[in-house]
């Protein structure tokens, strides 16, 4: 074999191994994109904290046990503001206040579950939880006729079985951004800086029927819709 002819073996060999670099670059980088880019499967284990960060929504959650008294001044200050939120509602509680809940649902607020007895998630089995959001759910529906499908802990006590058993049975588990404390804290203003720091989209304001939540309420609203935000449902602001 000349030495011409084993040069120009050599650069076709050199050639083709260039070849077969590039081609398996350009593969992986398509593999890389394809799987980054692919729509994610649903996890079981998902905790919404927030809802669309890049969205000028948030959302007052409100938690409902106890505090009859301060809900129809509440539901007035929603319709003074044009707002729709949702109701995290007890099943004890829906089954004791029927005429309550059905007003909630009446002025065009989403309800959503708080667990039948308020216990603790993380404390309970797979067969306990599945009870007491199902058994909330059932009597729900039963009243005014609601699907519901979101779950916000009692407490916030919650464990991977919790947003597990949530999930395979339809609903989302919804946790919170800021807590207004105000089932401890009465005063209005200390109501009022927690709900209003640092706001941002998709924040979930967690708060209760509180005499303190009333007197802060307009405020809180009135700051919101001054920044430019909108006062939404947990479920339009997870959207």
């Amino acid at each position: 074999m000349s030495k011409i002819t084993i040069k120009v073996f050599k650069a076709r060999r050199i050639v083709v191994n260039i070849i077969i670099v590039c081609m398996l670059t350009i593969v992986s980088l398509f593999a890389f994109l394809g799987s980054s880019t692919a729509p994610t499967s649903t996890n079981a284990d998902t905790i919404y904290y927030n809802g669309n960060t890049n969205s000028k929504k948030v959302s007052l959650m409100v938690n409902v046990y106890w505090g009859n008294e301060y809900l129809d001044d509440m539901l007035k200050i929603f319709d003074k503001y044009n707002v729709k939120t949702t109701f995290f509602v007890g099943g004890s509680w829906a089954k004791a206040n029927s005429a309550l809940l059905l007003k909630i649902k009446k002025e065009g607020h989403e309800i959503a579950n708080h667990g039948y007895n308020h216990k603790d998630s993380d404390k309970l089995s797979k067969d306990e939880l599945k009870k007491e959001i199902m058994s909330c759910h059932n009597i729900v529906k039963e009243i005014c006729d609601v699907e519901m499908n979101l779950f916000a802990p009692p407490s916030g006590a919650i464990n991977k079985k919790t947003s597990k058993v949530a999930n395979e049975n339809n609903y989302k588990t919804i946790m919170w951004t800021k807590d207004t404390v105000d089932w401890k804290y009465k005063d209005e203003w200390m109501i009022y800086s927690r709900a209003i720091k640092e706001p941002n989209g998709g924040d979930l304001i967690l708060m209760h029927p509180t005499e303190g939540t009333v007197s802060a309420l307009s405020k809180i609203i009135e700051f919101y819709q001054k920044e430019g935000f909108t006062l939404t449902t947990v479920s339009d602001n997870l959207s």
